[in-house]
C-alpha cells in the first residue's frame, strides 16, 4: 500500500471529521508495509509480504463513547464508520472516567524513526542477508532457524478539539537459533534496528553458531545462588516486568511494587543500586521513538530511575487529574545508562559466575515484589578465573529484578536489544549480578 504523507494524512482525517456529528470525534489512522522470511533446518520454508491499513473513528456524547474501526477509505465507507462509532456511543453506558479529547499540542521534531534503507529493501535483499545467516549454519554444521522480518509505516491522529499528529517509521528484527546435529548444543541472538544497513545476520548468526558448539557437552551443576552476567537479551525480559509495572494507578491502590501500606507508593524511595539509571528519550539515536503517545500526549525525555530511586510513573489523563500528578503517558523504550566495559571485560574479571545468554518463559510469581520464575536456554556457561570453563546444564531461576538490581556489581555497554517475550526493542547493558537464584535444573537446551 501507498504510505500516507503528513499531507495526505491530514487530508484524509479531515474529510473523515467533517462527518462527524458527535459531541467531540477522535480519528486514529494507520498503515504500512512489510516483509519476511522464516527458515528452518537450513531452508526456507516460508516467505511473504503484508500490507495493511486502519481507520480507527471515536464518538462522544457527553461520557458516553463508541468506537468503529474500517480498512476501507472510499468516501461511503468513511460516512459509514462514522456513523456507525456515533451510533454505539448512543446506545453506551456512560462512562465516569471518560476523559474529553487534548486539544492542540506542541511535539518536538521529527525524530529518525524512517529509514530510507529500510523502507527501500527488496525482497532480494532480505534474501541475501537470510542467505548469510544460512551459509554460517552449514559451514558450522549446524541447523538454523530464524526470522527476519522488516516494516515501514505510519500512525497519524486528528480530533475536533483541533489535535493532528503524525509519524512515519521503519523497523527490521531478526533472530536466529542454532542446534548441534544431535540436538545437545543450542545458541541465539537477535536483533531490532530501525535502518536495516546497521543489520549483519552473518555476525549475529556466528555468536549463535559458537555457542551452539561450545553448548554440547553442558555439565550439570548443582543450583543455587551464583553470580551471572546477563546478556542483553536476558536483562531485557527482566527488566521488562519493571517498565510495565510503573503505572501510577497500580501503585496508588496497592496493587504493584511501588505500593506502600496505606495508599503511599515508593517514589522517590532508593529500591536499587545507586549504579541504576534508566530514563526515555524519543530522540535518543540507538532507539528513536514517536514524539507523541496513543492519546496524543507529547513524549519527552523522563528519568525514571535515578541512582536507584524511581523518581517518575506513567499514569492515565483520569488517574493523573484525580490525585493532582503530571499526566506523563507510558514511554515507547526504555534505556538503562551502561557502563564502559564488553561483555568479554566483564568475563575477564569474574573470578567464578555463571554467563546466560537467555531467559524465557517468564512467569510471574508476586506482583507486590515482581518475584519472577523462568528458565536460562540457548547457551549457559561456568565461569571461573576470568574463562569459561564449560557450558552447564540450564536452570529454572527464581528472581525479582528489584533484588536483582540492588545485587547489582557492574555492567558493560548498553546496545540495542529485544526482548524475546515482548518484542520490544530496548538499549541495555549486560550486568553482572551476584547472588542471582537458580533453583533446579532443566533439561532442555
Amino acid at each position: 500500500m501507498t504510505i500516507l504523507n503528513k499531507e495526505e494524512a491530514k487530508a484524509l482525517l479531515e474529510k473523515v471529521l467533517s462527518y462527524s456529528k458527535a459531541d467531540e470525534c477522535e480519528i486514529n489512522l494507520s498503515g504500512g508495509d512489510g516483509g519476511n522470511i522464516r527458515y528452518a533446518r537450513n531452508s526456507v520454508s516460508t516467505s511473504g509480504g503484508v500490507s495493511q491499513s486502519s481507520l480507527v473513528v471515536s464518538s462522544a456524547f457527553g461520557k458516553k463513547l463508541g468506537v468503529a474501526t474500517i480498512n476501507e477509505f472510499d468516501e461511503e465507507s468513511l460516512k459509514k464508520v462514522v456513523k456507525r462509532s456515533e451510533e454505539l456511543a448512543q446506545l453506551a453506558p456512560e462512562n465516569p472516567e471518560f476523559m474529553s479529547f487534548l486539544g492542540p499540542q506542541t511535539y518536538g521534531p521529527d525524530t529518525p524513526t524512517f529509514s530510507e534503507v529500510t523502507a527501500s529493501l527488496t525482497p532480494k535483499e532480505r534474501a541475501d542477508a537470510v542467505a548469510q545467516s544460512l551459509k554460517v549454519s552449514k559451514d558450522n554444521n549446524l541447523n538454523a532457524a530464524g526470522f527476519l522480518e522488516d516494516s515501514k509505516g505510519y500512525t497519524a491522529m486528528m480530533n475536533s478539539k483541533g489535535l493532528f499528529a503524525y509519524n512515519k517509521s521503519t523497523s527490521v528484527a531478526f533472530n536466529v537459533t542454532m542446534r548441534t546435529n544431535d540436538g545437545k548444543g543450542s545458541g541465539y541472538a537477535t536483533r531490532g534496528y530501525n535502518d536495516f544497513s546497521k543489520l549483519d545476520t552473518k555476525k549475529d548468526t556466528t555468536v549463535a553458531a559458537k555457542k551452539a558448539s561450545m553448548s554440547a557437552t553442558a555439565k550439570a551443576i548443582e543450583p543455587g545462588k551464583y553470580t551471572v552476567i546477563l546478556e542483553p537479551t536476558a536483562v531485557a525480559v527482566m527488566l521488562e516486568n519493571i517498565f510495565f509495572a510503573m503505572d501510577a494507578r497500580q501503585a496508588d491502590e496497592g496493587r504493584s511494587f511501588m505500593s506502600k501500606a496505606g495508599g503511599k507508593t515508593k517514589i522517590g524511595e532508593q529500591m536499587m543500586d545507586a549504579k541504576v539509571n534508566i530514563y526515555s528519550d524519543p530522540y535518543n539515536t540507538e532507539l528513536p521513538t514517536g514524539t507523541w503517545s496513543g492519546d496524543g500526549r507529547p513524549q519527552e525525555k523522563i528519568n525514571w530511575i535515578e541512582k536507584g530511586a524511581v523518581k517518575n510513573l506513567y499514569s492515565s489523563r483520569y488517574w493523573a487529574q484525580k490525585t493532582g500528578i503530571k499526566a506523563i503517558p507510558q514511554p515507547d523504550g526504555a534505556i538503562m545508562q551502561g557502563g564502559t566495559k564488553t561483555l568479554e571485560q566483564l568475563i575477564k574479571e569474574t573470578e567464578k559466575g555463571i554467563l546466560v545468554t537467555r531467559l524465557w518463559y517468564i512467569r510471574q510469581v508476586d506482583p507486590q515484589t515482581l518475584l519472577l520464575t523462568g528458565l536460562t536456554r540457548d547457551g549457559t556457561f561456568y565461569i571461573e578465573n576470568g574463562e569459561i570453563k564449560f557450558p552447564v546444564k540450564n536452570f529454572r531461576f527464581n528472581e525479582s529484578p528489584i533484588i536483582m538490581l540492588n545485587n547489582l556489581e557492574d555492567m558493560g555497554i548498553s546496545e540495542r536489544t529485544v526482548s524475546a517475550e515482548s518484542n520490544v526493542n530496548y538499549l541495555l547493558p549486560p550486568l553482572k549480578v551476584r547472588d542471582f537464584t537458580f533453583t533446579s535444573l532443566s533439561d532442555a537446551v
